[in-house]
């Protein structure tokens, strides 16, 4: 049985310290609960959820257990978690020093001037969150699922009288409207002369013939999906059909890299770009990474780039995408994404959409 994230996170804070938890992303990670207002604070002894009378009740019948739910009383949060420290001894705090703003900060010293607040606690969440367990894995194949029957509905939906923002606002609707609880995302849906823009804003007019570029994703009890879909308003032409038969066959070289046992994150991003860049002559088009992690973050680690570092391999249990893209600026651009994990048994694709070229 896997470990809490709650005893995964104690098993790796130092003895003889505490986590201050600030960002909301991880405390719903760590607890369970999703709040906005309020701190969690981790110790090797008791771990607490600290709420205000917003959020109370829920907290109590809905967090992890392994937390104690408390609401301060006639005395600040801050306080209170200094007087929870104090009992335990804890003069050494761990902040999130990737998220916590620097005022944030000042002002824990300023009232708990006790503590000595060191960094620290961002890297050690990441890593954690970085493998998912299978509950995990389960829920972003839910959100994986909504986004697929999304791309199906929209390709119903997509005419030439439709703006970007229709398509945009509709995938959307479709996917709150089918259990996701929102977006991963802002959507990027994006037409004609406008898909050359890797992450292009929905524009309010018809949409383009030519390209339509649609990067979207549901996010499922605050775990993302995240998909790319291009396909084209009209017919394609010769060079379209040439340029979109290369993203995927570099899309699909990933796979079958990965399918064969190759897990080194700069050379996945290589089997792409040499098929992009050299053999098929569209160099200097594809200047964003092959992929990167998803979460409860739409970006964390891993990284596939040609900037990862030379050892740094792919493991069971990370989720990540594949979505290499080639953007002629001024004229179009194309991008094919899916969301994959390795487990125990092989290559696992989230996604089901198909990926031959589309004409609408």
């Amino acid at each position: 049985m896997s470990l809490s994230h709650l005893d995964s996170t104690k098993q790796m804070l130092p003895k003889g310290s505490a986590l201050l938890v600030t960002s909301e992303i991880n405390q719903r990670w760590l607890t369970g609960f999703e709040y906005t207002d309020g701190y969690v604070l981790v110790t090797h002894g008791e771990s607490f959820l600290i709420t205000d009378f917003r959020y109370i009740e829920a907290a109590r019948a809905d967090a992890d257990p392994g937390f104690t739910v408390y609401m301060p009383e006639g005395i600040s949060m801050l306080t209170a978690i200094g007087e929870m420290l104090a009992g335990e001894g804890i003069t050494r705090v761990a902040i999130e020093d990737g998220t916590l703003a620097v005022s944030d900060l000042e002002r824990f010293k300023e009232k708990l001037p006790a503590i000595e607040f060191v960094t620290g606690g961002s890297a050690l969440l990441d890593g954690l969150r970085e493998f998912k367990d299978a509950d995990e894995i389960e829920n972003m194949k839910k959100a994986q699922n909504i986004a697929d029957a999304a791309f199906t509905h929209i390709l119903g939906y997509i005419n030439p009288d439709r703006t970007e923002i229709d398509v945009a606002l509709e995938l959307e609707f479709f996917m709150r409207a089918h259990g996701a609880e929102a977006e991963a995302f802002k959507t990027i849906a994006v037409s004609g002369s406008a898909s050359s823009k890797p992450h292009g804003v929905p524009r309010p007019v018809k949409l383009e013939k030519g390209f339509l570029t649609m990067d979207f994703g549901a996010r499922f009890k605050g775990y993302c999906s995240d998909m790319t879909r291009t396909v084209v308003i009209g017919k394609a032409d010769a060079e379209m059909k040439r340029l979109y038969n290369t993203v995927l066959k570099a899309q699909l070289a990933v796979i079958e890299a990965l399918e064969a046992g190759e897990r080194g994150c700069r050379r996945l991003d290589a089997v792409a770009r040499d098929i992009i860049d050299g053999t098929e002559g569209y160099s200097g088009t594809f200047g964003h990474s092959l992929g990167h992690g998803v979460g409860m973050y739409i970006h964390e680690n891993p990284r596939l780039s040609k900037a990862a570092a030379e050892d740094a391999e792919l493991k069971v249990g990370q989720v990540f995408t594949d979505e290499p893209g080639i953007y002629l600026s001024g004229r179009y651009g194309c991008r094919i994404e899916d969301m994959l994990t390795l487990t125990e048994k092989g290559l696992l694709n989230f996604a089901h959409s198909p990926k031959e070229l589309i004409e609408l």
